[in-house]
């Protein structure tokens, strides 16, 4: 079959739509959540379901057991039943429904099975993981960011061109007695879309079936295709293009059409066509009925949540203002482990005004650590930086700025030095007999909690002291500085900086009734020996601490010019208002201050009296997490120590939880949810429509920090209900690739995307839920409705049902809008 006749010029668009499917992976050194199911949001949730049901076997449901023990515990209740099978359209009631569960059995669901599937099961050697290891092995080597002292002679190339190369060379099938495999791949096109081409005419692949089969395809090394899609995402922000995604599904196809030829029989090819026509089974009746029960229990499990959600809002007029000015304004990030302590931060200082906002601060700026040429993003991903800020050396001239500079990079390059010479292959075991029982206190210590095993990445090649003073400069340099090495202008110009000063307080909510102290809290997580640690930090940072973020902020508002030009725009902050950064650790629950020492002196007993503040809202939020954490019955004292040591400890493998539980996003005035125990499970972001008066912070909203926290939403959602495609297995067996880009299970494998099961499971039981993201808004049901219908992602994750979307009215009532575009009332206060 001429594969290209039958489907003409469509066939790359094929090609293109498929590698569209894929979620990107960012690296592990900015290892930001991503939601594994954003190519499939064009279909609806339950189709998607049924889409990845066929291609890998798993849906987008907990086993049925799960649901029948929720059921049992009383975490879904018949009331929750009766509301799904509402939503749902069903004939069934609820007695209807209890009565086909319990006589239903589940069905094992059998994925697309590709060629090396069907070659595995004739004679009983693993194909399958054999060529997704040698494809992993290869993609190591070819991408590799450092950790290989040797690196690939192909990197020139093209993906698919190194690989062609490699092939050649490649003795490992013949171990798996296939011969002619080199010459085999000598034949093959040059280009990886003529290897497309060839591959899918050599598998006799029926234009049916090519999307189903390119898809699966990409699955099965989803890893690297999840990588080869970050690249070319990384491509696209900068209007360019990168095919690497392209090459490994040549790559991918290749090796399946290479087997069928040199492994050729009559049974294989019988077993073949068998597979192909399975493809095309229609769904049995039993398999929709399987489908119908598990949309109803997931959907009543959802509905189980959102009814204690709705029930624990508070009834009061968002219009509302607080009597007097605060004792301190703090804006937090709106992650969830921020409602805990905003919470225990409120109850024992009443007058304290907390909000929430993305924690990038609304400073669209690429970081550069202090002498590095390459910096960080501290943004959300969607977005491209508009600022490049440096950091720099506190009350320094130029000369020590340099000198330190020098030495920063001396120790750098001696400390790598040193590590590659322990690790070498010729010095590795004479190093240990030499000096090995010297290592032998610091080898106790480490393991032990007591001291760190390495030192903090962001302390590397400083002295003691020095990180202190370091912090982000909002000044220019003039061109040529040292502080960003490779002379790029750096700061935000003070023409900017009313704008971007006013863009922020507005998005905030922060227009008047600024109190004396005003404090901006960033978040990050202190752990070891973790691939994914950056997994724990700021998301709306890109995966990085919100410290610089926080302290860029803090300089902007509190730079005079700017408050000028914020008093000509409107906005004027009183003279004796001072802005603050910190720092969240949640980790330790400890929130650190910086620069206080700036601060004017009439406002020094205010800062003392903060910090007795903030350090009662530590305590309190740390006998709240201690519970989750097993530590709970420990004194107060020892509570404090033991996250300490987990801060250091090389062996732990839940430094803490950090977003697990989150399901639901709430914007709307903090007089919404004060008081309320939401169990640190929702994003919480200020927003006060009577002040946005062409709904643009709206707009911001649903299309950022929204989009963020279902990405957040979506990545527990899938780590835990198909681990083994879209989590990363068990995190004890994890090794590093490539020395940034990602982690095996194991010596082999795929690249693993996603969570650990350790972040979602403690051994006894999950703590985390799979809930689709519960979106609360306070604003006019019309001004929502624009922004949907303006917003194609927006739109398709409101009407394809990947999140439920409520609307909060003046009232505290929730309406909800349907897939059908329609608002209807959904929970009324009382």
């Amino acid at each position: 079959m001429n594969v290209m006749n039958a489907q003409g010029t469509n066939l790359m668009n094929k090609v293109e739509a498929v590698c569209q499917r894929i979620a990107p992976l960012w690296p592990a050194k900015h290892f930001v959540a991503v939601n594994p199911y954003v190519g499939l949001s064009d279909q609806s949730f339950w189709q998607a379901h049924k889409t990845l049901e066929r291609m890998t076997g798993v849906g987008l449901c907990m086993p049925r057991a799960y649901y029948i023990e929720q059921m049992a515990n009383g975490r879904i209740t018949s009331a929750d039943l009766a509301a799904a099978l509402q939503e749902l359209g069903s004939s069934w009631d609820v007695l209807d429904f209890e009565q086909v569960l319990a006589h239903e059995t589940p069905l094992s669901v059998s994925p697309l099975s590709l060629l090396t599937d069907v070659l595995k099961e004739l004679d009983e050697q693993d194909w399958s993981n054999f060529v997704v290891d040698r494809i992993s092995q290869y993609c190591a080597a070819y991408f590799d960011e450092g950790q290989a002292l040797w690196s690939m002679p192909w990197r020139d190339k093209s993906l698919y061109s190194g690989w062609l190369e490699f092939m050649r060379i490649d003795k490992s099938p013949w171990t798996m007695g296939v011969r002619g495999m080199g010459d085999a791949t000598k034949a093959l096109p040059d280009t990886a879309q003529g290897t497309i081409v060839w591959a899918l005419q050599e598998l006799a692949i029926p234009p049916f079936a090519i999307d189903d089969y390119l898809y699966a395809t990409l699955l099965s090394v989803g890893g690297w295709a999840g990588w080869t899609r970050y690249l070319s995402w990384q491509a696209e922000l900068k209007k360019s293009h990168d095919e690497s995604i392209r090459d490994l599904l040549a790559i991918r196809l290749a090796w399946d059409a290479l087997l069928y030829k040199l492994c050729y029989s009559e049974a294989l090819k019988t077993h073949w066509h068998q597979a192909i026509e399975a493809t095309t089974r229609p769904v049995g009746h039993d398999e929709d009925v399987g489908n119908q029960i598990d949309a109803v229990l997931q959907t009543a499990f959802e509905a189980g949540y959102r009814r204690q959600l709705a029930a624990s809002l508070i009834v009061a007029d968002g219009t509302s203002q607080r009597n007097g000015r605060a004792d301190v304004q703090a804006v937090f990030c709106i992650d969830v482990r921020s409602e805990v302590y905003r919470r225990a931060f409120e109850t024992v200082a009443p007058r304290v005004e907390t909000l929430g906002f993305a924690g990038f601060f609304g400073i669209m700026m690429e970081y550069v650590p202090f002498g590095a040429v390459e910096g960080h993003r501290h943004l959300p991903i969607l977005f491209n930086p508009a600022y490049r800020i440096c950091e720099r050396l506190d009350s320094a001239d130029e000369r020590e700025t340099n000198k330190l500079i020098d030495q920063r990079h001396t120790r750098l390059r001696v400390a790598s030095a040193w590590k590659t010479f322990k690790t070498s292959a010729s010095s590795c075991f004479s190093f240990v007999e030499a000096v090995g029982l010297l290592s032998a206190t610091k080898l106790v210590s480490d393991s032990m909690g007591w001291t760190r095993p390495v030192p903090n990445p962001d302390h590397k090649g400083l002295h003691a002291g020095v990180y202190d003073r370091l912090g982000p400069g909002l000044t220019t340099e003039a061109v040529g500085s040292r502080t960003c090495s490779d002379g790029s202008s750096t700061g935000i110009p003070e023409s900017d900086r009313p704008a971007v000063a006013e863009l922020v307080l507005r998005n905030m909510g922060m227009i008047r009734d600024f109190a004396r102290l005003v404090l901006f809290v960033g978040h990050g997580s202190t752990t070891v020996n973790n691939p994914q640690a950056t997994g724990l930090d700021c998301g709306a940072c890109a995966g990085q601490s919100g410290e610089a973020s926080a302290r860029i902020a803090v300089a902007l508002l509190n730079d005079p010019l700017t408050r000028r030009g914020l008093s000509q725009r409107g906005i004027e902050i009183p003279a004796d208002t001072y802005f603050i950064a910190g720092l969240h650790d949640t980790t330790t629950d400890e929130l650190f201050l910086f620069n206080t020492e700036h601060a004017p002196s009439s406002h020094t007993q205010d800062l003392v009296q903060l910090r007795q503040w903030l350090e009662a809202a530590g305590q309190m939020t740390r006998m709240e997490r201690a519970t989750l954490l097993g530590i709970g019955d420990l004194p107060m004292p020892t509570i404090r120590a033991d996250m300490r040591r987990r801060t250091r400890d090389w062996a732990q493998l839940r430094p803490e939880w950090a977003l697990a539980g989150n399901a639901a996003f709430i914007a709307a005035p903090r007089i919404r949810t004060a008081h309320c125990d939401l169990a640190g499970r929702v994003f919480l972001h200020e927003y006060n429509w009577h002040n946005d008066v062409n709904f643009e912070t709206l707009q911001l909203i649903m299309t950022a920090p929204m989009i963020v926290a279902n990405w957040i939403n979506m990545q527990y959602y899938g780590s835990m209900v198909d681990n083994i495609q879209f989590g990363s297995g068990n995190k004890v067996l994890h090794n590093v690739v490539g020395g940034s880009i990602g982690v095996l299970e194991g010596n082999g494998g795929d690249l693993r995307v996603g969570l650990a099961l350790q972040s979602l499971h403690d051994g006894a039981r999950w703590v985390h839920e799979p809930i689709r993201l519960q979106v609360l808004i306070e604003a006019p049901q019309c001004a929502i409705d624009v922004v949907i219908d303006n917003h194609e992602m927006v739109r398709e994750l409101v009407e394809n049902a990947w999140i439920h979307l409520f609307q909060i009215d003046e009232n505290g009532n929730l309406n909800r809008r349907g897939i059908d575009k329609q608002w209807r009332r959904y929970y009324v206060t009382e």
